[in-house]
């Protein structure tokens, strides 16, 4: 049979009755199934003056859920976090926060059952406890509200008078966000029934109100019985779409559109002033700065006529040795991203990195989300990214490429999504050696390696000029004078909140399209690297090519700008070829860990530019009269 939902909002109903709002919120398990009823009431009411019956039959099932949303009941009192709940939160109506870790499989349940009394012939309905595993629990004396009463004790339960309910039960865990240092994040299942169930499923961002009881754990040996916390849901929606979303105010918005008039004429180094602000902490690295902002921001995604997709996030792996600032920038772009999961190769949990499934009480298979599916509309960084167990080894192509796992385990075959960027971090398998592979010195895959749009090689090579400027950076860095000068200049430094605002913007805001000039270029590049020998087949297949566009996409972006210039090709050139161990084009890129911000960026691009454009005129199709004569000028 059919479940349908009647949602009401509770603000609406507390401006037309306070009395029977305040009741509901105090006593919903007494009123919410009244509520039930009044609705099958009015329908029927509502039904028999109908003139045309018989084109709008009557739902026998109708249940109502409540929408707290924009009501008081939102304040801290009655919307706690997930770690805040207590006893005095119980049998009240509740609304809780947080991201599906856990879905259970979809059970039926007994709702309720019909007795007779065998001495007064009265009928009753008895409904089971969950506190005692949904245990039917008869009354000592007959119920009967007659003018003499009936004490019978005997009762016969009547035959096809059982309801039962479609049941799932499932865990949310509060969002890590929100969480200060050192908190554990902590759970709480829920249980949904009849139009609730399998809405949702792991990964997602929930909202769910309902009436917070407990319910006694498995009577296990050894195991000490307790009372566990449990959320009977009434009402839940979803707010993926929500999951980056932050507050830009009009000021910020007028603050970005000021700052790049005032770059007009200088737009790379507008740029270098946004990349500074990434994390600051960490002197120079301008090729690993601008990889992160072009990783974060990404490209736009595209569908095909036929629905097949092409994604729109970019991912990044950073190859080095120890000490080279790896995991700052990790950790960086996670406070840059409005969500975001820290995790290490292996995983803290047997999820590890995709999805598993995992038995729940000792009998029942349920899947559990791991940190790409926790991520999913966010970023998920990943230390230690060679150290993947098996089995993620084995899925995360498909969760880095098509954005989705496909999971067939213990009979649960679905598909979660992971629409994440993924930022990974690795140390070099013993000493790096240029003259081999990425893939022997990393002991990654090729077809993995091939999924990462930027991978650079941070190497210690032991510079003295670099180390003597990298000192005297860090022994008088909080001597600094200028810096607290201009902190308030955006000319010089960007603030971490005003950053998260301007990526978030550009995000949302732009969706940059290919002008013809920079299609031709990132079309000749490709058909360089194509001829070239000395890269491995992963990195000059199509894939490299998409990869191109993404980071030409997002470099429009970071530039305030809806069209992908020849500037923004050339900077994606770069970018590509920072990542290569054998440049094709640039032979001066040099180690990424010992590149520096240059005081004019826009007449070091020139030269840049000029060079990779003149490398493009080898391929015979390359002449003047693809519009590029002018290859020195912008």
């Amino acid at each position: 049979m059919l479940h349908y939902p009647l949602i009401i909002d509770f603000a609406e109903l507390l401006d037309s009755d306070p009395a029977l709002a305040h009741l509901l919120f105090s006593q919903p398990t007494e009123f919410l199934p009244l509520f039930d009823e009044a609705a099958r009431l009015a329908q029927s009411i509502v039904w028999e003056s109908c003139k045309d019956q018989e084109s709008a039959m009557p739902k026998e099932l109708v249940h109502v859920r409540v929408n707290v949303s924009g009501s008081p009941l939102e304040s801290p009192e009655t919307f706690p976090s997930i770690g805040s709940v207590r006893v005095k939160h119980r049998g009240i109506l509740l609304t809780l926060k947080g991201t599906v870790i856990r879905s259970g499989g979809i059970k039926m349940i007994e709702g309720e059952r019909e007795y007779e009394c065998k001495k007064c012939k009265h009928l009753f309905k008895v409904y089971p406890e969950i506190e005692t595993g949904n245990a039917i629990r008869l009354p000592a004396s007959c119920p009967s509200k007659r003018d003499k009463t009936c004490e019978g004790t005997r009762f016969q339960f009547v035959e096809g008078s059982i309801v039962c309910h479609d049941y799932q039960e499932i865990k949310i865990q509060e969002n890590t966000q929100v969480l200060g240092v050192g908190s554990i994040p902590r759970s709480i299942p829920v249980v949904l029934k009849d139009d609730l169930v399998d809405i949702i499923k792991a990964g997602d961002d929930i909202i769910v109100t309902g009436v917070l009881t407990a319910k006694w754990s498995p009577d296990l040996r050894d195991v000490r019985c307790n009372l566990d916390p449990v959320l009977i849901a009434n009402y839940l929606r979803r707010t993926n779409k929500l999951k980056s979303g932050i507050d830009i105010p009009e000021d910020a918005i007028k603050k970005f559109e000021q700052f790049w008039s005032e770059f007009k004429d200088m737009p790379l180094k507008g740029r270098n002033a946004i990349l500074r602000g990434i994390c600051p902490q960490v002197f120079g690295l301008f090729t690993v700065k601008l990889a992160v902002a072009l990783t974060l921001i990404g490209g736009v995604q595209h569908i095909d006529a036929s629905g097949t997709k092409v994604r729109g996030e970019s991912h990044l792996l950073l190859v080095g040795d120890p000490g080279t600032g790896k995991s700052q920038f990790l950790k960086f772009a996670a406070k840059l991203s409005n969500r975001s999961v820290i995790t290490t190769g292996l995983g803290s949990t047997s999820a590890g990195l995709t999805v598993t499934a995992v038995k729940d009480g000792g009998c029942e298979w349920v899947l559990e989300a791991g940190a790409l599916v926790l991520a999913d509309g966010g970023i998920c960084c990943i230390d230690e990214f060679d150290s993947m167990r098996e089995h993620d080894r084995a899925t995360i192509h498909e969760a880095m490429e098509q954005q989705t796992i496909s999971v067939a385990k213990a009979g649960l075959v679905t598909t979660l999504s992971t629409r994440t960027i993924v930022f990974g971090a690795t140390n070099p398998k013993g000493q790096y050696d240029p003259y081999q592979s990425l893939s022997v010195n990393t002991t990654l895959s090729g077809p993995l390696l091939s999924r990462f749009d930027i991978v650079l090689v941070l190497l210690d090579t032991k510079n003295p000029e670099w180390d003597k400027i990298v000192s005297s950076h860090i022994l008088y860095e909080q001597d600094d004078v200028d810096s607290d000068k201009n902190a308030g200049d955006l000319r010089y430094v960007w603030p971490l909140p005003l950053l998260r605002r301007y990526i978030h913007y550009v995000k949302g805001h732009f969706q940059p399209s290919l002008s013809k000039e920079a299609e031709r270029v990132m079309s000749k590049y490709y058909q360089l690297q194509r001829r070239s020998g000395t890269q491995n087949a992963a990195r000059t297949t199509v894939r490299m090519l998409e990869s191109l566009i993404r980071l030409a996409q997002a470099h429009a972006r970071l530039m305030f700008r809806n069209e992908v210039t020849r500037l923004d090709a050339i900077a994606a050139i770069l970018c590509i070829e920072a990542s290569m161990t054998t440049s094709a084009i640039v032979d001066s890129v040099g180690n990424a860990l010992h590149s520096n911000f240059t005081e004019n960026p826009d007449q070091e691009f020139s030269k840049q530019e000029k060079l990779i454009l003149e490398k493009l005129r080898s391929i015979d199709e390359f002449t003047n009269a693809d519009g590029l004569e002018d290859l020195g000028s912008r």
